[in-house]
This record gives C-alpha cells, structure tokens and sequence, in this order.
C-alpha cells in the first residue's frame, strides 16, 4: 500500500506529514533530514500504539511504501537554485510571474498547472538521463 507523505517548506526548516493520516509528521533542516525524521516518527507512533493497545490505522497492518511528494511552493524554492523561473517559462510554458506566485505560496496552482509542471519537469529528466558524454 503506498502512503502519500508531503513535503512543504515551513518558516526555517521542511516538514512532512502523511496524507489523510493524523498524529505523523518530520522536521528537517534538508530534505534527507525531514523524511528521516518523518519515518523515524511512523516507526516510535506505531510503537508506542502497540504498547498501549491503541488502534492501528489500517494502511499499517499490510506491507507499505512511504513515498514522498512536494507541494509546488517546495519544489520552486528548493529547485530555483538550480533551475530559473526563465528556464521553468520554456520548459512549462508557465509564465515567470506566475511561478513566482507558486512559489511564495500568494496562489496556488490549479490540477492542470500541478500537471503540467509536473510533466515537463519530467520530460526534462528523462531527456538528461538520454544524456551521454564522450
């Protein structure tokens, strides 16, 4: 079963909770670091629910994957020291202002947008992994 685990950049530091699931969350100062902390958390929650006989929400009692996504703010702050707005305007089409709004949390994109920048972005790493050097 996956879980949905979501990464939003708070005030200094990430944080990360699970998706529908209360009572599990991280802190970091990294990403490494927030979903360190986030799993760390599931392990001692669930732990300690054992020892005291509280309830066990279902998506635990099965095999599961904890898989990480951003929320689109995050994913601009932490990736604009690498990829521009500029850059993210050609590859998206998405214009430059419009980001910016994304990213500072004033708007927040529609499904379609979410989409759309999702898809670019990975049309893009798939072209990089294509990438071969003599």
């Amino acid at each position: 079963m996956e879980i949905k685990a979501i990464i939003e950049f708070a005030d200094n530091n990430y944080s990360a909770y699970l998706e529908g699931i209360n009572g599990f969350m991280g802190i970091g100062d990294t990403i490494e670091e927030v979903k360190e902390s986030l799993l760390e958390n599931i392990e001692f929650t669930l732990d300690g629910m054992k020892r005291n006989g509280a309830k066990i929400p279902d998506c635990f009692k099965s095999d599961y994957t904890v898989n990480f996504y951003f929320d689109v703010a995050t994913f601009l702050q932490v990736y604009s020291k690498i990829i521009s707005k500029a850059g993210l305007e050609k590859i998206t089409g998405i214009n430059q202002k419009q980001l910016w709004h994304y990213a500072c949390g004033q708007k927040k994109p529609r499904k379609e947008t979410v989409k759309k920048l999702a898809d670019s972005i990975h049309i893009l790493a798939e072209d990089l992994m294509k990438i071969r050097f003599a």
